[in-house]
């Protein structure tokens, strides 16, 4: 798990570099209409995480580099992805952060190499966590490489495409989440121009993200004098894959079929029944390249922001309701010969008042009721017999009594021990490896006011903590205490947020965690935990020892990620 503050790129020396622009390489396809023929000739196998191709004839070639290659003693060439133009991609391994990583390496002589670095170098400031990361942009030893997130828990379009088109609620939310974050992008001067289904990827949790922005491009020498309009019809094409499982042109791209020749672009509608009638208007206003608007009232969209503000006026699209499965029709049943006779009513419906049987006039029921009521007569004589000897006893001395308390305790109560609150004397921030969270805040956690709190940094990777063993704080209770329990207050809700108690021997970070007494581990998706300890244990000292953390929304003090903040902690002997 990394964190957010590392993926920021060191700038220094970048000044040497030509800023970020729309044109990566003059010398390479003029205009939109260009690049898009371009893009279509492609197939997955472009992008950064496709499969391997041919190398052009002609163009620069990378150093001979194999799997095994280390580059800055750091990072480990595990497999050739892509080669293509002149540069290669990579999945490697972080060795220092002990995670996988991407990585595209071209020679440092490269016509296009002072363009992909100043676009790494751009894309990184962003910080946007709805693209993938660049971590990294250096030129050494003759090599230029840009290294980037891997996400192996994501999917691209391209796969989700290959087995149908999308289901409406994930085409819808596909298309707001990659419009908001390209115009964000785009109030930053940053521009992708290769919108591709292998560029947008989905997360686990449902999460669009996009890779390549400006790299991918600049990688291929792409460049647009209407970045915008670009980036626009690039979503556009997206939206009418995801609902139609064809690429919006008359060639086959990406896996998907193009539209039929001759015809022109079609509306979604027109392609495939079904198709949501807000979804296919969107993506006809997005495509503005090929004169989709002719026949419509509504006006094109030519920018991200355009198409955000379309897609927040038109009615929002739910997910679908979960499939539910009811319990089995009510079984009816009549009682046997000798009942009433009436069947049992369907649960919660109104039921009658049943008359009560005719009293029982024979000598077997005679006899029942004296029996009853020689019951009662003796249970009411052996109350009032324990009533009156409790009288007594109450009147006995009082040292008769504490003999009887002592035995009692001397013998073991089974009555339930007092919950006894701790009062924390002080804190500080355990810090096992790496860098600290927020250390001057570790006092808001025990000062009774839950809008307070002690929050950690935000991680790229998650929910498992990987660049660190975990983050927390250590308490001084003043004293030895026993400790029975520990509760937590969270900001935060999430269905991975585990918090282990430690018991140790001082407050200094040098102590591992090896040499700590593990009290109890609990994993909550609420906002307060307890951990409660099965055998009462004495300490001074208790960490607080957090290892996963849930994905939070971005706030005033750090971007979304995976984080937490506790509130309140209080601890009970």
């Amino acid at each position: 798990m990394a964190e957010r503050s590392t993926a920021a790129v060191d700038v220094a020396d970048n000044s040497g570099d030509e800023p970020l622009t729309a044109k990566a390489d003059q010398s390479t396809a003029d205009g939109v209409a260009q690049n898009r023929e371009r893009d279509t000739k492609s197939s997955e196998s472009e992008e950064a995480q496709g499969s391997g191709g041919d190398e052009s004839p002609g163009r620069t070639s990378p150093p001979e580099l194999h799997s095994g290659h280390k580059l800055a003693r750091r990072y480990r060439l595990e497999e050739c992805v892509t080669r293509l133009d002149g540069f290669s991609s990579w999945r490697a391994v972080d060795e220092k952060l002990r995670r996988a990583v991407g990585v595209h390496l071209l020679p440092a002589d490269h016509p296009r190499a002072r363009s992909v670095l100043a676009a790494a170098r751009s894309s990184a400031l962003l910080g946007d966590p709805r693209f993938v990361q660049v971590l990294d942009a250096v030129e050494e030893d003759d090599l230029v490489y840009v290294v980037h997130e891997w996400l192996p828990d994501s999917t691209e379009l391209t796969t989700l495409l290959a087995a149908g088109p999308l289901e409406v609620h994930d085409a819808y939310q596909m298309v707001s989440q990659v419009s908001q974050a390209m115009a964000a992008a785009h109030r930053e001067g940053l521009a992708h121009l290769r919108l591709t289904p292998g560029a947008v990827l989905r997360s686990s949790s449902g999460q669009w993200r996009i890779r390549g922005l400006a790299v991918n491009a600049a990688l291929r020498g792409i460049s647009s004098d209407t970045p915008q309009r670009t980036d626009t019809e690039g979503i556009g094409a997206l939206l009418y894959a995801a609902l139609t499982q064809r690429w919006p042109y008359e060639n086959d791209a990406y896996g998907l079929s193009g539209l039929p020749k001759g015809v022109g672009l079609i509306a979604p509608d027109q392609v495939r029944a079904g198709v949501h009638r807000g979804l296919a208007e969107l993506a006809m206003r997005a495509l503005v390249n090929d004169g989709a608007t002719a026949s419509r009232q509504e006006p094109p969209c030519t920018t991200p922001e355009e198409l955000v503000k379309a897609i927040g006026e038109m009615p929002r699209i739910r997910p679908p309701e979960p499939a539910f499965t009811g319990p089995p029709d009510y079984q009816r049943t009549t009682y046997q010969q000798g009942s009433y006779g009436r069947q049992t009513p369907r649960p919660g419906a109104t039921q009658p008042v049943p008359t009560p049987p005719a009293p029982l006039q024979s000598r077997t029921g005679k006899a029942l009721k004296w029996g009853v009521s020689a019951l009662l007569i003796a249970a009411l004589g052996l109350g009032s017999w324990q009533l009156a000897d409790a009288l007594m006893e109450r009147g006995k001395p009082d040292d008769t009594n504490k003999t009887q308390t002592t035995d009692d305790n001397d013998k073991g109560s089974d009555k339930t021990r007092p919950v006894k609150p701790i009062t924390v004397q002080g804190a500080q921030e355990y810090v096992a490896e790496g860098g600290s969270q927020a250390p001057e805040d570790v006092a808001a956690t025990y000062d009774g006011d839950s809008s307070t709190y002690w929050r950690t940094k935000s991680f790229l990777d998650g929910p498992e903590m990987v660049i660190k063993p975990g983050v927390g704080i250590v308490y001084d209770l003043g004293s030895e205490q026993e400790i029975s329990a520990a509760s937590i207050g969270l900001r935060y809700a999430g269905d991975h947020t585990t918090i282990s108690l430690y018991a140790t021997d001082s407050m200094s970070s040098s102590t591992s965690l090896s040499s700590m007494q593990k009290l109890g581990t609990v994993k909550t998706s609420a906002t307060d935990a307890k951990v409660t300890i099965d055998k009462t244990v004495k300490s001074r000292y208790v960490l607080v020892w957090l290892t996963a953390l849930p994905q939070a929304p971005a706030d005033g003090y750090s971007l979304a990620g995976y984080k937490q903040a506790i509130t309140d902690v209080k601890f009970t002997g």
